[in-house]
């Protein structure tokens, strides 16, 4: 809740600061970064490398020590989770790759875990750390845009790179030249068209992972300004939410999927 002296605008927007640090005059800074593109939210990334380092280990431990016989619950629930995006993948993607169902294993469970942690109430983790003197902390990594955009860029560079490798430069070029209109004259609007379509992919990819996990996060705090409602509310809300997580990592794991797919194809 908001503390006293402290109104409901600087308590949100206190929650909605990261943790940054930068280089400023030849001297790293803290929390001094408004405008500096090269700030670094130190928050987001200690959050998302330490779930992915869960992730890796929780799956890599399960493989290793799986039986043939009556699994356990955490082995069925792994083996449900792989089945899912293994189907998935066989009925989303046309090429063949032995990259894309382990990237889009990788990008839902990971994508999952990160969002996962809006459930967590909102003042437990900072209230933990300002204990210590961090004053400032995200622990959503999926509401900084930065961390979206870096995840849908790779999946870009990936579009680009398998678009060369199947279609050859050439059939690159002349996908983004000769589409929709096959004629020389009509290149340049094709090109625009096409360019802004292939750029659009990223932005988009990222945008909606993030206005999605950062709408929920706003409200989480705007419940916990409510006093005593906040618990019900709270509960309420992350029942709902959960929904949320989970269908906005199956998305960003499925369009992945799907620009993959389309940048395995000839036309």
């Amino acid at each position: 809740m908001a503390e006293a002296g402290h109104s409901a605008g600087d308590y949100i927007v206190h929650h909605l600061q990261n943790l940054t640090v930068c280089k400023q005059d030849g001297a790293w800074v803290w929390n001094q970064c408004k405008g500096n593109f090269f700030a670094v939210n130190i928050d987001s990334m200690f959050f998302a490398m330490l779930l992915g380092i869960v992730f890796l280990t929780l799956f890599g431990r399960v493989a290793r020590r799986a039986t043939t016989g009556v699994p356990g619950r955490l082995q069925t629930a792994i083996e449900m989770v792989v089945g899912f995006v293994d189907q998935s993948v066989r009925e989303t993607f046309h090429g063949k790759s032995d990259l894309i169902a382990p990237l889009a294993l990788t990008l839902f469970v990971w994508v999952f875990f990160m969002n996962l942690m809006d459930l967590v109430p909102v003042d437990w983790l900072p209230g933990a750390a300002a204990l210590v003197g961090v004053p400032y902390l995200k622990v959503v990594p999926t509401t900084d845009v930065n961390i979206t955009m870096a995840m849908a860029l790779s999946v870009f560079v990936l579009v680009i790179y398998f678009s060369i490798k199947v279609k050859g430069i050439s059939g690159f070029t002349k996908e983004l030249t000769l589409q929709p209109f096959n004629h020389w004259a009509a290149i340049p609007f094709n090109f625009v068209l096409e360019g802004v379509a292939l750029i659009a992919k990223p932005i988009s990819l990222s945008l909606r992972l993030f206005g999605n996990l950062y709408a929920g996060e706003l409200i989480f705090l705007l419940i916990a300004l409510l006093g005593i409602w906040q618990l019900p509310l709270h509960f309420a809300w992350a029942v709902f939410h959960l929904l949320i997580v989970t269908l906005q990592a199956f998305i960003f794991m499925m369009l992945t999927i799907v620009y993959l797919s389309m940048a395995h194809e000839h036309h």
